[in-house]
């Protein structure tokens, strides 16, 4: 069993990084999303979960200047535009450059400020119900606005579950397997299920004891560990909730809502962390890091 991919998000919400190494310590892969995009107007991080306003971050990508390192600010990133020019975020005029991409005043930022909040949007799809994708009482909790559609948006904390000081949504890392991807393939296979749709830390392979079944095997790992490599080891946390965000175009992957509809429709679950109780629709798994080290594809898992 070996750990098939490894990527990296510099800039939240904009494309990353896919790795041959990664070093990850107490909140995930070191590097990852040190930055954000803040909104002036609102105070909330710029997140393609609200696709109207934000989708067009997908169209950006980033990538370290140079490698991270343990203990100290993040470095420079290099952001290529939709257009394909690039700038550094260490240029003066980065903010101005991205403000008239984005149409909005926004800061390119490294430290999350106090009670920062990122939104999100709860899409309406044919042959789904919005209850399908996550617990009524907390969407009817969260909404604080609506989308001009009607289609609720809900306001939550930046990296709720996370250790602070990175833009993380929930947790501070995110694992789904080639299994259960492969398995979203047999059920739809008209889409594609690429793991970039997800925006995963870590991809691991081989992961289908033998009969255990097809796909979604990571449903019951919270509460598990295991160790990456020689040194790393993660603890399973709860399941990943899906969201819009894995429906929407981004480098040669089209706009697909089915990939959502998918997961609703075969992998709802029950996640029992009081602060999201509830049955989600869910891919993959998120985790903490006891043990920090270095990974590598092709290492193996147990």
């Amino acid at each position: 069993m070996t750990i098939a991919a490894l990527y990296r998000y510099p800039v939240k919400s904009m494309l990353g990084e896919s790795l041959t190494r990664a070093v990850l310590d107490a909140r995930g892969v070191l590097g990852d999303r040190a930055y954000a995009v803040l909104d002036v107007e609102t105070g909330i991080v710029a997140s393609a979960k609200v696709p109207k306003r934000w989708a067009k971050l997908l169209e950006f990508s980033a990538a370290f200047v140079t490698e991270p390192v343990p203990g100290q600010e993040a470095p420079p990133v290099i952001l290529t535009f939709p257009d394909g020019s690039t700038r550094r975020s260490d240029d003066p005029a980065i903010d101005q450059a991205l403000c008239e991409v984005l149409d909005r005043e926004v800061q390119l930022i490294t430290t999350p400020p106090d009670g920062v909040a990122f939104e999100e949007l709860w899409v309406d799809i044919e042959g789904v119900e919005r209850a399908e994708l996550g617990p009524e009482h907390i969407i009817e909790a969260t909404t604080k606005r609506q989308e001009d559609t009607g289609e609720a948006i809900s306001h939550f904390d930046v990296a709720a579950f996370a250790p602070p000081g990175r833009f993380y949504d929930l947790a501070a890392l995110h694992v789904i397997t080639q299994s259960t991807l492969d398995r979203l393939r047999e059920l739809a296979p008209d889409s594609d299920f690429d793991a970039r749709r997800y925006r995963p830390n870590v991809v691991l392979g081989d992961t289908h004891p033998a009969g255990s079944g097809p796909g979604f095997v990571e449903n019951d790992w919270p509460g598990r560990e295991m160790t990456l490599g020689s040194e790393v080891r993660v603890a399973f946390t709860f399941q990943t909730m899906r969201c819009v965000m894995t429906t929407l175009a981004q480098e040669g992957l089209p706009e697909d809502r089915n990939t959502l509809r998918t997961v609703a429709k075969n992998n709802r679950i029950h996640i029992d962390k009081p602060e999201v109780a509830g049955m989600w629709a869910c891919a993959g798994v998120y985790a903490d890091v006891p043990a920090g080290g270095e990974i590598a594809v092709g290492d193996a898992h147990a």
